[in-house]
């Protein structure tokens, strides 16, 4: 606080999707169409997984919390980006801003790290069969998210407490529709280079430790499908694992973009797009994938809507 009151920066203002008034009212229905859609979509998969016995298993566990988080990650920028749109200052408070980037961080950390649980798990029930219900049961279950909330939680308010005792003491306008460490670090006239020092090195490694761990755990569940003798059991373990690797896929594409590299190569146009798919387009489609390319997701939420219908008609 005392960095703000010396700075004299109460708010900041953000420039993202500073468009032509023609366009605003596109911008507002597509962002606010994505965001129910998304909203909708996520409380569906955790609707379905929490009422449907056959989907009481540690996958569906975790990709209920996974919903729960792409929920957290586009509230946390999507009421402020639609209610931005049509307003003259596009403004957040400066606590509103660290506050946003805090959870941005935990949000968008705990999806890795539910990434990486979720290919332990895929590796434990297919290499694992008979030791699997013990090896997550549900302690372990509970155990491993919270855990894994801690230290994303400690990481992310690690980041946001440095960059707020940063001085800011030109210009408040963020070239970004959130708060976000890179642009923070161009209007700061501190030295930040510890700030991007830290960014560098142990962000890198909350990227690559739980993308390192997806990879060994596919190399082994690759190993044990080969050393199956049934086609009919390769083909449903490599179901199982479908889904959850074009999530992967769709999550690390644009964090590795944003993050593993300097602040100076920021490009307000370019990165703004990266960010939309990374806040919004990932949590949007993570739904859609896992409910389209899984048999159980899709009977469960058949069985779901039959019995609505047949209550309707009653």
């Amino acid at each position: 606080m005392e960095k703000r009151n010396h700075s004299g920066v109460s708010e900041f203002i953000l420039l993202g999707f500073s468009e032509p008034p023609n366009h605003k009212v596109i911008l507002f229905v597509a962002f606010l169409t994505i965001y129910l859609i998304t909203q909708v979509a996520n409380w569906t998969i955790i609707f379905i997984i929490q009422v449907d016995a056959q989907l009481n298993t540690p996958m569906y566990f975790f990709l209920s919390i996974l919903s729960f988080m792409d929920i957290c990650l586009t509230t946390c920028t999507a009421p402020n980006l639609l209610a931005n749109v049509f307003s003259k200052k596009k403004s957040i408070s400066f606590v509103g801003c660290f506050l946003q980037l805090h959870f941005l961080l935990s949000f968008g950390n705990m999806t890795l790290f539910l990434l990486a649980i979720m290919a332990v798990d895929r590796y434990l029930a297919i290499s694992k069969p008979l030791h699997y219900v013990f090896l997550m049961s549900k302690g372990i279950q509970v155990r491993l998210v919270a855990g894994s909330w801690l230290i994303v939680s400690l990481h992310s308010a690690a980041h946001s407490i440095l960059a707020a005792r940063l001085s800011y003491c030109g210009s408040n306008e963020i070239q970004h529709y959130f708060c976000d460490l890179a642009p923070l670090f161009k209007l700061s006239c501190s030295d930040t280079s510890p700030n991007e020092l830290l960014l560098l090195t142990e962000t890198s490694l909350f990227l690559l430790i739980p993308f390192f761990c997806i990879i060994i755990s596919y190399i082994l569940i690759i190993h044990s499908i080969w050393r199956m003798h049934s086609k009919e059991g390769r083909s449903k373990a490599f179901s199982t694992c479908s889904s959850h690797l074009s999530v992967v896929a769709m999550t690390y594409a644009p964090l590795l973009y944003t993050y593993i590299r300097p602040a100076s190569a920021y490009l307000l146009n370019k990165d703004i797009i990266v960010s939309v798919l990374h806040t919004m387009g990932c949590s949007l489609l993570n739904p859609f994938v896992y409910s389209i390319r899984n048999k159980e997701v899709k009977m469960a939420l058949s069985k779901v809507l039959v019995k609505r219908v047949f209550s309707l008609n009653k």
